[in-house]
């Protein structure tokens, strides 16, 4: 076992991850914290059994694969790592899962070690429309490391952790209130803005639908009838919501029950 212990928001970077030249473990977080049930305790068992239910009901997902690809990468987070490397985008997707891998962290007894760091870029040098990290190769992610990686410290765990409560709580009026009374957000610069979109995603219109409902059915409204398109609509104006297409299936199925699409 290394020293040190690198966590990746997904396989997206993982080839060109493992192409670097930075040593280290790594762990893949394949989970999608923001969809689906939570709870405020999230070491708790039935935290992940509700979890795996809900993976295995709504996107098709073997129970089997889910303590495979989930479950047993959570083990890594209890072992003695002297560092530990936070690879997660500036999106509510995995700014989502950062706050539950940071609250993972947090229930080991001794914060002192590991040593926690974050390297979260919303943009790179010279590309425009920078999309997540998934884009970048060995070179470019190995720039990264070397230039925007900072360590957190105890308030940024204690922002990480009344975020959470927040986020799980699903209120979108205290939510909002906690985002304008809160001045100070440390090294987790790209916490409020995703925050600020999932408050959007909170409040529900006079239709009985909420922002990323509403906006798939003005996508389908204006003529653009197939998912592949819809989809393809939708991430050019909202990626600040990281959405996959199995994601946005959530809400196109919101849609259909409702008679408002048909796909």
């Amino acid at each position: 076992m290394a020293n040190v212990l690198h966590i990746l928001n997904g396989d997206a970077m993982l080839n060109s991850f493992e192409q670097t030249g930075i040593e280290g473990d790594v762990m893949v977080w394949r989970e999608v914290l923001s969809e689906g049930p939570l709870e405020e305790n999230i070491a708790s068992g039935s935290f992940w059994r509700n979890r795996s239910e809900w993976i295995s009901r709504g996107f098709d997902e073997k129970p089997d694969a889910y303590e495979e690809k989930v479950i047993n990468e959570l083990s890594k987070l209890s072992e003695p790592y002297h560092e530990i490397d936070l690879w997660f985008e500036f999106d509510l997707h995995c700014q989502v899962n950062m706050l539950g891998v940071i609250l993972m962290l947090s229930k080991q007894t001794d914060l002192s070690a590991p040593a926690v760091y974050l390297i979260c870029p919303d943009s790179y040098p010279g590309m425009d429309d920078f999309r997540g990290m998934g884009e970048l190769d060995e070179a470019q992610l190995e720039y990264l490391y070397d230039n925007i990686r900072v360590q957190l410290g105890e308030p940024d765990f204690v922002i990480a952790a009344e975020a959470w409560n927040y986020y799980v709580n699903s209120d979108a009026t205290q939510l909002q209130n906690w985002l304008n009374e809160t001045n100070y957000w440390g090294n987790l610069h790209s916490l409020k803005k995703a925050l600020q979109a999932h408050v959007k995603r909170l409040e529900v219109n006079e239709t009985g639908l909420n922002y990323i409902e509403q906006k798939l059915f003005d996508i389908y409204n204006g003529g653009t009838t197939t998912k592949p398109e819809i989809y393809q609509a939708f991430w050019q104006t909202e990626q600040i919501y990281g959405m996959g297409d199995m994601e946005l299936d959530i809400y196109l199925n919101h849609l259909k029950d409702k008679g408002l699409v048909d796909l």
